[in-house]
């Protein structure tokens, strides 16, 4: 059933959009079962639930931390994160790049931004985006490479809201690019759309795509 799914979801979805296929509470046997079907790309949202994981499973797949992360579990994904798509603050940053550097690595990092209209979703504001990429300690950060930006939608029936949340985060990224990454290839992505709303992101200019339960099923 997972190969199928995905399958269907890759049919549905242009080749240049990443499926991100979000594996959080799944075990390592479902997740084998969507890699055998050619999926490498795996988004948990918790550090060490996915540290368990990359250590059980073959070491091509790139593991994509989607969840909201606390500075003092970076270590656990240090060592091969591929992607970070949560970063909402400059002490999340600072301790990425610190972590990165103890590993001997540079970790592609997406700016996460608030756009939808529930409180309890993380992110950043324009403004505080805009002080976090013209600090002092942001400019001596050599060990993160900030790649694009992420945001959730609100949870609502009405994909005319949701749409326009979408468009939001499109604006914001031109905005940052424009402002701060105009010569820089690597700012190019936009992660957003899950199961619910990928269709609607896609529309928007989503570059990649969190699905899980249309992947895996629900909980």
């Amino acid at each position: 059933m997972i190969q199928k799914n995905i399958q269907l979801i890759r049919s549905g979805i242009p080749e240049k959009v990443l499926l991100v296929a979000v594996s959080k509470t799944k075990p390592a046997s479902a997740i084998l079962e969507a890699y055998q079907s050619g999926q490498k790309v795996f988004g948990e949202n918790k550090a060490q639930e996915m540290a368990t994981k990359y250590a059980e499973l073959p070491k091509d797949i790139e593991w994509h931390m989607i969840g909201h992360m606390q500075s003092n579990k970076v270590k656990y994904l240090a060592p091969f994160v591929s992607l970070i798509h949560s970063v909402d603050s400059v002490g999340l940053i600072s301790e990425i790049n610190k972590q990165a550097l103890k590993n001997n690595r540079v970790i592609s990092v997406l700016l996460q931004f608030h756009i939808a209209e529930e409180e309890t979703k993380f992110g950043l504001s324009i403004a505080e985006a805009e002080e976090l990429l013209q600090s002092k300690e942001y400019s001596e950060f050599k060990n993160i490479q900030i790649c694009g930006v992420m945001g959730m939608a609100t949870f609502s029936n009405n994909p005319e809201q949701i749409r326009k949340e979408f468009r939001q985060l499109k604006s914001i990224f031109t905005q940052i690019k424009n402002s701060f990454f105009s010569n820089q290839e690597c700012f190019k992505e936009i992660s957003m759309g899950m199961s619910g709303d990928y269709k609607i992101a896609i529309e928007e200019g989503s570059t990649m795509v969190r699905i899980g339960s249309s992947i895996f099923g629900g909980r």
